[in-house]
């Protein structure tokens, strides 16, 4: 791992992943100050508030839409790709975060709610063309998108898989997934009513997105475009050469020159199967039926709605409302140092014990959450259980369900395949976020404190699933994966 490929990795995290994370919990925070403006708006406009019902369908509307913005992004990314290679798909994509943070930061002066909306929709559009498939997968510079074959969701390593050591598979994958923690930490301090917690300050609060972008946008030129996209996709060997010797660091790259065109010869002999095809291609049905129930868990576990509405859920929990910004900031560093251990863990422990622990630990949380809401009027001291419990939550979540299931894509397909199971695993991903984000204010107006129980279930389900169908993919090759599910 050479130093000039390290800083490429956190560069593009940190113009990438780190805003997806930082957009999913920058409107938990000023949450009233949004739907007071909502209701100011809309009163001066036709000179009535808006109800309880419309308002929270208003707001979670602006919560959720980012998810709409992430699926069409991560669609449209194979054609930015292949017009503009990696590093002018990044520069462009952070092209609309600069727009998105216009809307979000001016909506107020102009009195508009619908800016906000629109300025959601466009960062989602930004995470989904930046991320592959989701909220939190390999950075676009260690995975190489081929628009030829990937249909707008591809990946490949930016060297042949037999060029970089195995053994920083799962660490380089899992980076991007701190990056995310990192986001959403910083978007629970800058939250805190000394910075940026105000009601005068919410809409520079969710403009800051432009900050982290304009910087990529003015980094990445100092790095050159992919090697394999320069050689595979435009034949440019002396481009290739030269960007090459500057990641790797070394003058003699001739071995990882011609390892390239090999993968370019089998690349085009090789036929790529439809997102239709996979699913009606028996022989992989166990692993596309895998990465559904991973992608669609890693959402539905509820971890959005603890990243959404944390506000909400520890309000209900009775902790005292000049607490609760300190207790999210709280819960956002234990969630980075879960997430750096997860990094740094993957390769030693294995994708299996991780993931399935993470669900585990989500699942008991969960249920704990319920059981202290329901005991809290007789025991005032549940309040300090339910915050234990979205730690733990938040913590088994980084320890695993955050990254590990795209790793897990890539190593349950041939490369003839990974395209399409992408696209599948990448598009329910973004749909369950959507769901989630839209639906759990209503869910928790009518289940109350039972409505954990439901994300509870699903996590200690896939959980068993993981358990009992999908083996351990370290260090194996397909063949001996696909051996294993037949």
């Amino acid at each position: 791992l050479t130093f000039p490929l390290l800083s490429v990795t956190l560069l593009v995290s940190f113009g990438s992943s780190m805003l997806y994370g930082y957009n999913l919990a920058v409107v938990n925070s000023p949450a009233v100050h949004i739907k007071a403006f909502y209701n100011t708006t809309w009163a001066r406009r036709y000179g009535h508030g808006l109800a309880p019902g419309p308002l929270t369908l208003f707001y979670s509307l602006t919560v959720s839409i980012f998810a709409l913005g992430g699926l069409v992004g991560s669609l449209l990314v194979g054609l930015l790709v292949e017009r503009y290679g990696r590093n002018g798909a990044l520069s462009r994509s952070a092209l609309l975060i600069l727009l998105a943070g216009g809307f979000m930061g001016f909506s107020r002066e102009l009195g508009s709610p619908e800016m906000v909306i629109i300025g959601r929709s466009i960062t989602g559009l930004h995470s989904g063309r930046c991320c592959l498939g989701c909220r939190a997968v390999h950075g676009p510079f260690l995975m190489a998108r081929s628009p030829a074959h990937s249909q707008g969701t591809g990946e490949d390593f930016i060297f042949p898989m037999a060029t970089g050591s195995a053994n920083l598979r799962g660490f380089l994958g899992l980076v991007p997934s701190v990056f995310i923690c990192l986001g959403v930490f910083f978007a629970q301090v800058l939250g805190l009513p000394e910075l940026l917690g105000e009601d005068r300050f919410w809409p520079l609060f969710l403009s800051v997105v432009v900050v982290p972008a304009s910087l990529q946008l003015l980094l990445l030129h100092c790095f050159p475009e992919s090697p394999r996209y320069l050689l595979i996709e435009r034949n440019d060997v002396c481009g290739t050469t030269k960007a090459l010797r500057q990641f790797l660091g070394t003058p003699d790259v001739q071995d990882v020159i011609e390892e390239m065109k090999e993968e370019q010869r089998s690349l085009s002999s090789m036929e790529m199967v439809s997102v239709w095809q996979l699913l009606r291609d028996r022989s992989v049905r166990w692993q596309t039926l895998s990465v559904a129930v991973v992608n669609a868990g890693m959402q539905l576990s509820g971890i959005d709605a603890i990243w959404f509405y944390t506000t909400i859920i520890f309000e209900n929990a009775g902790i005292p409302v000049s607490q609760i910004p300190y207790t999210t900031v709280g819960t956002g560093a234990i969630e980075v140092v879960m997430g750096l251990i997860g990094c740094f863990t993957i390769e030693k422990l294995g994708r299996r014990p991780l993931i399935i622990t993470g669900f585990c630990t989500m699942g008991i949380c969960l249920a704990g959450i319920t059981v202290s809401l329901l005991l809290q009027t007789a025991l005032p001291w549940m309040r300090y259980v339910v915050v234990a419990c979205v730690i733990g939550i938040i913590a088994g979540f980084c320890m695993g369900p955050a990254g590990i299931p795209f790793l897990m894509t890539a190593e349950l397909f041939t490369q003839s395949h990974r395209p399409a199971a992408y696209i599948v695993g990448g598009s329910l991903n973004w749909l369950c976020n959507f769901t989630i984000g839209f639906i759990f204010p209503f869910l928790q107006m009518s289940a109350g404190a039972f409505c954990y129980l439901v994300f509870c279930g699903i996590c200690l389900l896939v959980a068993l699933y993981i358990y009992l169908v999908i083996p351990e993919t370290k260090n194996k090759t397909f063949m001996e994966i696909s051996h294993i599910f037949a």
